[in-house]
């Protein structure tokens, strides 16, 4: 069964409601909707596919050019209140 509290609307802040909306969502809806969003905009790395690879947007939300895919959990959190 999943956890309640990771099935709970959150709010986005600002930088990452450029990346997937402005509404509430779920911890795990938030994540795919970065996904989507890195793989729509080819932004992993070539070489490396478990880095991604920051355009202006993810920059904003990461504070650097590229983050590993197991950093993106923490970063999110940041970003959902």
């Amino acid at each position: 069964m999943a956890n309640p509290k990771f099935m709970k609307p959150m709010q986005p802040d600002a930088d990452l409601a450029a990346v997937i909306g402005a509404e509430p969502v779920a911890r795990p809806t938030a994540v795919k909707k970065i996904w989507d969003y890195i793989k729509a905009n080819n932004l992993q790395d070539k070489v490396n596919r478990r880095n991604i690879n920051a355009d202006d947007k993810l920059r904003k939300m990461f504070g650097k050019d590229q983050v590993t895919m197991f950093e993106l959990a923490g970063i999110l959190g940041k970003h959902l209140k």
